[in-house]
């Protein structure tokens, strides 16, 4: 993989969940393919959704049976870790009701009717990366559990035509990668849940001249717990993964870091609770 360019990785299909056997495919033309970038709703049988656009594109739609043994969340992290690693930056992502109806996505959207499936079990995100021939691309990935438990992924993956104006993408910029999300568990000493790949993703990021690494601490209130317990714990964290960053090579005058405890939750179910989230921004 070392070896593949830029341009190679953004334009191969996504490599499909271990866990998981393709069930259809399906080639995705058009001068006007929708995509959304806000949550979907049908009012008087017409798909509203506040940011949507009829878009030019070239690629492939693909839908996978997840095996019995395997979980809707573990695809879904599967795919947001692939992305991650192409550089890929999210313009929309959303999870359960908040996405609006599955029906709605699953017939009106996808013309996947076996795609329908529970309100309160799916997850949908947006992701665009850009070649190094500048060619744009955009990859679609949703997940749904349906009434009989079967779980389903569909991945569509095209580049974009010239002209198309994709709300977000143009303003997303190259410099910056990640948030890697870094769960942590402790109090005094801390544990770091986070794959061999990821750092080795943001040492190479870091070591480009010029790059700032920007760590931003989270952490959840409990119950019985004060403000100032909560974000001491997100302080201490930070600072502890800071220590760890400058022993693999990154040294505490390359980064930056932010506390923000409990004082801004997030919808999505990766980016909630204890962690710090790494942003590497080149110069």
């Amino acid at each position: 993989m070392a070896t593949l360019s830029m341009e190679a990785v953004a334009s191969g299909f996504p490599e499909p969940f271990p866990q998981s056997e393709l069930e259809t495919s399906t080639g995705i033309q058009s001068g006007g393919h929708l995509v959304l970038f806000s949550p979907v709703r049908e009012v008087n049988d017409e798909i509203r959704s506040e940011t949507m656009a009829r878009l030019p594109v070239s690629g492939e739609g693909r839908m996978y049976l997840l095996n019995r043994d395997a979980s809707r969340e573990e695809a879904r992290d599967y795919y947001q870790r692939l992305l991650q690693a192409r550089n890929a930056s999210v313009l929309f992502e959303c999870s359960g009701v908040s996405c609006g109806r599955s029906v709605i996505w699953a017939n009106r959207i996808f013309g996947q009717a076996v795609l329908n499936g529970r309100d309160s079990q799916q997850d949908y995100l947006v992701a665009g990366s850009l070649a190094e021939d500048g060619t744009r691309w955009l990859t679609l990935v949703y997940t749904v559990t349906r009434g009989n438990l079967r779980e389903y992924v569909w991945v569509e993956h095209f580049s974009l035509g010239d002209g198309a104006v994709v709300p977000g993408f143009d303003t997303v910029s190259d410099r910056i990668f990640g948030p890697l999300i870094v769960p942590y568990e402790g109090g005094f000493t801390y544990k770091f849940e986070w794959e061999a790949t990821d750092r080795r993703n943001l040492r190479e990021r870091a070591a480009e001249e010029g790059a700032v690494v920007v760590l931003v601490g989270f952490s959840s209130l409990g119950a019985e717990e004060s403000l100032d317990d909560s974000l001491e714990r997100a302080r201490g964290a930070t600072e502890s993964l800071s220590e760890v960053l400058a022993r693999i090579g990154i040294p505490g005058e390359q980064q930056k870091i932010l506390v923000v405890g409990p004082f801004i939750p997030m919808e999505n179910p990766d980016r909630q609770g204890d962690r710090v989230e790494v942003t590497v921004i080149s110069r």
